[in-house]
């Protein structure tokens, strides 16, 4: 799973990544503009955004991600803790506000709970797809009570692609979430993760679903 971290003070967003960090990869923006353009590539779970930012607010980068119909979701953290400042957050589209000084636990509570609200998981960290289940703090994948093996960005390709079943994702969204923009291999890589997860899917039958839009990605899909 990969969040944005929209925060202008360098040492708090660090800060913020050492609380995640372990369970997430982790992109940082410095600037509402800045967060825009990496918010706009929708390959983030959750983004975490501070209000006082130079070039755009937070209010206004938010109000620009909802009437682009981007719904990815969005804890405020921020310094302002007024009411006015809470339900304005709220009422623009955020799905969480914190204010600062925060617990640590508490953020990453919180952030945990968006991400199953989102994904419609209430109970427990687990994505099921016809029979196929994906536990996600122990990264193993169950099909019908038998255990598969997959390589870690195997898993997360897999993870990406069923949470956004029925809708094409391109060879550059993936990279981008799971790789990384500043990663120093290339787009190609992808190809060769798809074949082998497909290969992995294939022995349990579920290999049907993924499909690949050719020049395009791919598309998890019955």
């Amino acid at each position: 799973m990969r969040i944005l971290i929209v925060e202008d003070d360098k040492i708090l967003a660090k800060t913020v990544e050492q609380c995640i960090g372990k369970r997430y990869e982790v992109d940082h923006a410095y600037d509402g503009e800045e967060g825009l353009l990496y918010a706009k590539q929708e390959i983030y779970d959750a983004i975490i955004l501070d209000i006082m930012m130079p070039v755009m607010n937070g209010y206004e980068l938010l109000e620009k991600l909802r009437n682009d119909k981007i719904y990815t979701p969005v804890l405020i953290l921020t310094a302002k803790d007024g009411i006015n400042d809470k339900v304005n957050g709220f009422r623009l589209g955020a799905d969480d506000y914190l204010v600062k000084p925060f617990n640590t636990e508490e953020l990453v509570v919180r952030l945990e709970a968006l991400i199953r609200r989102s994904s419609g998981n209430y109970t427990q960290n687990v994505i099921e797809y016809k029979g196929l289940s994906l536990d996600l703090n122990s990264r193993k994948i169950y099909a019908e009570g038998k255990e598969i093996m997959l390589q870690g960005k195997q898993f997360d390709m897999l993870e990406y692609l069923i949470n956004s079943k029925n809708t094409i994702i391109t060879k550059e969204q993936i990279f981008d979430k799971i790789w990384g923009f500043d990663s120093e291999t290339t787009t190609n890589v992808i190809e060769v993760y798809a074949s082998g997860l497909r290969k992995e899917l294939k022995k349990i039958g579920y290999d049907k679903y993924l499909k690949t839009i050719r020049g395009v990605g791919y598309i998890w899909s019955e």
